[in-house]
């Protein structure tokens, strides 16, 4: 028996169940998300050389432009404190914008990037110091882990595949390499520029399918990291819905403060009818508040005994009427004026119970 029990504990411990919707949300405050490096890297390397496919053109007119200028113009100046901050200044900017629409499009694309697989997410959290990392068995752990290998054979394939695809490219163009020894400068730097590019984008693309893999993995391993046991998913339902027992405590603490209060209102009706045991329905006329009269508290077994037992105690008078009593138990709440049905059977009651106050 106490095998059996250990086994149901172990059980109910594992996590096996999917995360619900508040501990995704705690986690993702936390800056845990499913989330490859990798697709970050693919998209902003395919971004760049892109854009130097694109302005490669530019860049480098301005840049033959800016050597060409450096060399006639630089050269023949006198070096003083003066000019050597005006070169400086004239080299930041033209390095500026040269290098522009890279920055600009990197930045881009890393942001982009991001937002595609995480979305807008703001975590301090995930950025505090944490001493428990700094802890050598744990760092220890995540070295020789499951993960680490994942790591590790991922590294591997992006150097394998990537590698070959850059080899591919070579070999390709193995004949414009080695014809690059009979052009000028000028058409030598264009075909390696383009080679370069070239290599770059099939890298990328390379990389960018790796990345897809990889970001399916993160994703896999984030949903098993998060999953929750069939206790952990009760224990927050106690915490957001409340303790089943603490509310059904709190709704007969209500009960009994609804109950007070009710009673309360007892020595205040003009008559209670009842049905004589079950049933008890204390009813009061003010024309100041309703223009008929209303019922004031109601009960059946033993909050009928009550209402009649606190009616005794004031003087109220009680009137046995069984089908008056169950149906104006049944067809009306605590303060609603009785139906239109049921006006010449209580003005009856309520004229008698004024007739017997006058001969007192």
């Amino acid at each position: 028996m106490y095998f059996v029990r250990l086994n149901l504990q172990y059980f109910a411990g594992e996590k096996t169940e999917k995360a619900t919707p508040k501990k995704r949300q705690e986690t993702r405050k936390k800056g845990q998300v499913a989330k490859s490096a990798d697709v970050n890297t693919a998209i902003l390397l395919l971004s760049i050389f892109f854009t130097l496919l694109v302005f490669g053109g530019f860049i480098f007119d301005r840049m033959m432009t800016f050597l060409k200028h450096s060399f006639n113009h630089y050269l023949s100046i006198t070096p003083t404190e003066q000019s050597v901050q005006e070169i400086f200044i004239e080299l930041s900017l033209e390095a500026a914008i040269i290098l522009a629409p890279i920055m600009v499009v990197a930045l881009i694309a890393g942001i982009a990037a991001n937002l595609m697989q995480v979305g807008f997410l703001f975590s301090p959290e995930a950025i505090q110091m944490k001493l428990n990392k700094l802890d050598p068995i744990q760092g220890f752990k995540r070295i020789y882990s499951i993960r680490a290998l994942v790591e590790m054979i991922k590294s591997i394939l992006k150097i394998v595949i990537v590698g070959g695809v850059t080899f591919a490219i070579l070999w390709f163009r193995l004949e414009d390499i080695l014809s690059l020894s009979q052009k000028t400068v000028g058409s030598a730097l264009i075909v390696l520029a383009k080679l370069t590019v070239q290599m770059g984008l099939f890298a990328g693309g390379a990389l960018l399918f790796l990345s897809f893999l990889d970001y399916l993995y993160q994703r896999f391993d984030y949903e098993k990291n998060i999953r929750m046991s069939k206790q952990d998913i009760k224990d927050e339902y106690k915490k957001t819905e409340g303790d089943p027992l603490i509310k059904s405590k709190i709704k007969q603490k209500q009960r009994e403060m609804a109950m007070s209060r009710m009673m309360q209102e007892v020595p205040k009706a003009d008559v209670i009818i009842t049905n004589p045991t079950h049933y008890a329905v204390a009813l009061k006329y003010d024309e100041a508040k309703m223009d008929a009269p209303f019922v004031v508290a109601k009960g059946v077994d033993f909050v009928a005994q009550r209402i009649k037992e606190i009616a005794k105690e004031h003087e109220i008078t009680t009137i046995e009427n069984r089908p008056l009593a169950r149906a104006l138990y049944a067809g009306t709440d605590i303060g609603d004026a009785i139906p239109e049905d049921y006006f010449k059977a209580v003005a009856e009651i309520l004229a008698y119970v004024y007739r017997l106050k006058e001969k007192v």
